[in-house]
């Protein structure tokens, strides 16, 4: 056993810790976990914990289905919101198979492998996502779209329910490790935004996913449902997360050139080219359910059209008034319904690929897009993000760059939800089609 094996089981000690929680994630983002008496926490850390994978979204088939989960020791917390007796605290796991080979089809070896990939160009990947959800009333114990509040934008309300329960995932999402950099309620009613530092990207997508999983498990106690859905309301805006990203070379920003035009080196500009060239395919992934591109429609500030700009909110891709280590580009169309790791993989083999090649992207547009007719935007060419699930897979398919990223494994795995997903909502009767067509025909 390692000293520094040894050190974390002393920390598991003295923290009263009686269960630990392995936690991981399926191919569409959802957390998953086991959990295992403290007493098993040396065998886990050093071993690995199997488990049956047959049964997780995307993972693998019932004949292949044993799988280990390794433990990553510099991602323990305890959770602050369960009982302060006998605590209980989580790891993030990597997935393996048989013969100590990391799974394919494991959303976070995805995105180590891919920045193991920008570190060989001697690049380190930083992200920082902007995640939005509502807070919505619990019935009977079952989740509505009834607000918790009617605030808006920037409100202040001291005496908010909702105001108390972000209040409280902050608190906790600090205790926890992450620097809350702003918490405020967004435009929508009950609708809430809680920004966190930038990190590496890995760093990154295990707080996101920890993000998700507090908001869920403190706003339930609060009696509230905690929705990252990216429409739960149609009229309103949707939910979004706004992902910032910047490379770092030997502890530079790679993005900030003094002496370019608008103080953005020709890694940024290339890296912007990169991602607007495989915009379409990184949306599969981005927006990775019918219900996003419901969001992704003009008049509800979530962008629709792939473009770019150093103002402009209805672009793509927005680059910050900040400079020197602040400058980055902010991808804007991704819900956070989507799989963090996966997302977080994509946007940086596109960024890379766009850098490796010299990727120029058009004239950055300063002008609001959606007062553009289709004449303008074509003469402009500014072309539109996939309108629907269908559509955005079979961009995917057509992406070379952002398939080798994923790998064939992930790659099968999105095809057969978005066949699934698009045939069960073709085939459902909706209510909008009842209160069209049942009186009248």
């Amino acid at each position: 056993m390692s000293a520094d094996v040894s050190k974390l089981l002393k920390k598991i000690a003295a923290d009263d810790v009686k269960f630990i929680r392995l936690q991981f994630c399926d191919v569409p983002g959802i957390p998953k976990n086991a959990a295992i008496p403290a007493d098993y926490a040396e065998k886990s850390l050093t071993e690995g914990t199997w488990f049956d994978g047959s049964s997780i979204e995307g993972f693998t088939r019932i004949e292949e289905s044993d799988m280990l989960l390794k433990a990553d020791p510099s991602s323990y917390q305890v959770l602050p919101w369960r009982p302060q007796e006998g605590k209980v605290a989580r790891f993030m796991c990597d997935v393996y198979t048989y013969g100590n080979k990391p799974f394919e089809g494991d959303p976070r070896y995805i995105l180590k492998r891919q920045m193991a990939e920008a570190a060989k160009m001697g690049f380190t990947f930083n992200t920082g996502p902007e995640l939005e959800f509502f807070l919505f009333n619990l019935v009977d114990g079952k989740p509505t779209t009834q607000f918790a509040d009617q605030g808006c934008y920037f409100d202040l309300a001291p005496n908010d329910k909702a105001e108390d329960v972000r209040r409280e995932i902050v608190l906790a999402l600090k205790s926890m490790g992450l620097e809350i950099e702003m918490s405020h309620h967004e435009v929508a009613a009950s609708q809430h935004e809680i920004d966190f530092k930038y990190a590496d990207a890995l760093t990154t997508a295990d707080r996101a996913m920890t993000f998700k999983f507090a908001t869920k498990a403190i706003a339930l106690k609060h009696g509230l449902h905690a929705s990252f859905m990216a429409k739960p309301i149609g009229g309103i805006n949707g939910s979004g997360m706004h992902t910032h990203g910047s490379l770092a070379k030997g502890g530079k920003n790679a993005f900030y050139d003094a002496n370019a035009k608008d103080g953005l080196s020709d890694t940024c500009i290339y890296y912007i080219g990169g991602l607007l060239k495989h915009a379409k395919a990184i949306t599969r992934v981005a927006n990775p359910t019918i219900n996003s591109y419901k969001r992704l429609v003009p008049g509800y500030e979530a962008p629709c059209y792939i473009s770019w700009s150093t103002t402009n909110r209805s672009a793509q891709i927005r680059i910050p008034a900040a400079r020197g280590n602040s400058t980055r580009a902010e991808f804007r169309s991704p819900d956070p319904m989507c799989n963090p790791y996966l997302t977080f993989a994509c946007l940086l083999a596109a960024g890379l690929d766009g850098i490796k090649n010299k990727i120029m992207p058009p004239d950055p547009t300063n002008t609001n897009i959606y007062h553009l007719s289709a004449k303008d935007r074509k003469k402009m060419k500014i072309d539109m993000l996939p309108g629907s699930l269908a559509e955005a897979q079979a961009a995917l398919l057509k992406d070379d760059v952002i398939c080798n990223a994923l790998g064939a494994h992930v790659v099968e795995t999105l095809s057969n939800i978005a066949e699934a997903e698009t045939d069960a909502f073709r085939l459902t009767v909706h209510q909008w089609e009842l209160d069209r067509y049942l009186a009248t025909y």
